[in-house]
């Protein structure tokens, strides 16, 4: 009885160090982030805080709005409160656009039946639950999330909610369908960068992107489609930190310093 005494307190320090660490990662990995606004408005778009994560609410006319992201909350708890301010229902939402298909991202969209909900194929398995992406492979198995992509995404496409323009792109990295929307003069980055408090734009974190390497090529990238569009982005918007207001400067910053 001694001897299974010593070993549950081992294994209970265990992991309590274990934890402790995870703790003091996940301090390091997000400290350093431009703090989210929660409420900040700006050309038709909400940023709406659900902890750590970011999800927006793009305005498509009056009556009907459409989400970049949904949350980590299943009950989508803080969008349904934004809505609720502006006297919208969750009927109100018609399109989920998903930056990518981690659950952190996806959580709050089955609170919105009525809602399309859009990704690019890469992803769509990892945001259905028929995927893990490979960094938890050891630690979990796939899980239907209860949540049907209704509309597949391509690079390249351009496409109307009501009289709203979404163009997309992909930006293969953090997960291999990560993608990237310019709507009412916003780019939406995801995970796929992050801004600082000093205002800079970085490759997304390490720690939880699949392909660090792809990530910061397919910014690169990014960087020089947009060129075309230069003069249309007016903000960019990460899933973890705050919004960047100076255009689309901090991407060109970046791919020009990033070597």
């Amino acid at each position: 009885m001694r001897f299974l005494f010593k070993i549950i307190k081992i294994v209970a320090l265990l992991v309590v160090l274990l934890v402790a660490s995870l703790g003091v990662l996940l301090f390091l990995t997000f400290s350093g982030a431009k703090p989210i606004e929660d409420g900040q408005r700006f050309g038709g778009v909400e940023v709406v805080k659900d902890g750590v994560v970011t999800a927006y609410i793009v305005d498509i006319d009056d009556h009907s709005v459409a989400l970049v992201d949904a949350g980590n909350d299943s009950a989508a708890k803080a969008i349904l409160l934004a809505l609720a301010r502006r006297n919208l229902s969750l009927s109100a939402v018609k399109a989920v656009l998903l930056t990518h298909g981690d659950r952190d991202h996806t959580g709050g969209a089955r609170m919105f039946p009525q809602a399309t909900v859009m990704a690019l194929e890469p992803d769509v398995a990892l945001a259905e639950g028929r995927a893990v992406k490979p960094l938890f492979k050891l630690f979990a198995s796939p899980h239907p999330s209860g949540l049907k992509v209704g509309r597949v995404l391509h690079d390249g496409e351009t496409m109307a909610l009501g009289s709203l323009a979404v163009r997309v792109w992909a930006v293969p990295g953090h997960t291999p369908g990560s993608a990237a929307y310019l709507i009412r003069g916003v780019l939406f980055l995801g995970d796929s960068a992050d801004a600082t408090k000093e205002g800079k734009l970085i490759a997304g974190k390490r720690l939880f992107t699949e392909s660090p390497a792809q990530d910061r090529a397919s910014l690169h990238e990014l960087a020089q489609r947009l060129h075309p569009w230069a003069g249309d982005v007016k903000a960019i918007a990460f899933g973890h930190s705050g919004v960047l207001t100076r255009g689309l400067a901090p991407l060109n910053e970046f791919a020009a310093n990033d070597k």
